[in-house]
């Protein structure tokens, strides 16, 4: 079985659940109480996606994150 590297990004919101995300992956995300248990659902999730986009995932290269201010 190929073996994929993904950059999961987590985010708390404001009621403090952890939302995490595959970028890489269109539409691949969830939520958690707790940074491990986030964590443990975006594994499930990443594999639920690869299974429906596994024809059509072509891998791109992570480069960074930035933060920007900007006046609102």
């Amino acid at each position: 079985m190929k073996k994929y590297s993904f950059t999961v990004l987590i985010e708390q919101d404001e009621d403090g659940v952890y939302v995490a995300q595959a970028p890489q992956l269109k539409g691949c995300h969830t939520q958690g109480k707790s940074v491990e248990q986030v964590m443990k659902r975006i594994h499930e999730a990443i594999e639920l996606c690869l299974e429906v986009e596994k024809d059509e995932y072509a891998p791109s290269k992570f480069i960074g994150v930035q933060q920007i201010e900007v006046s609102g």
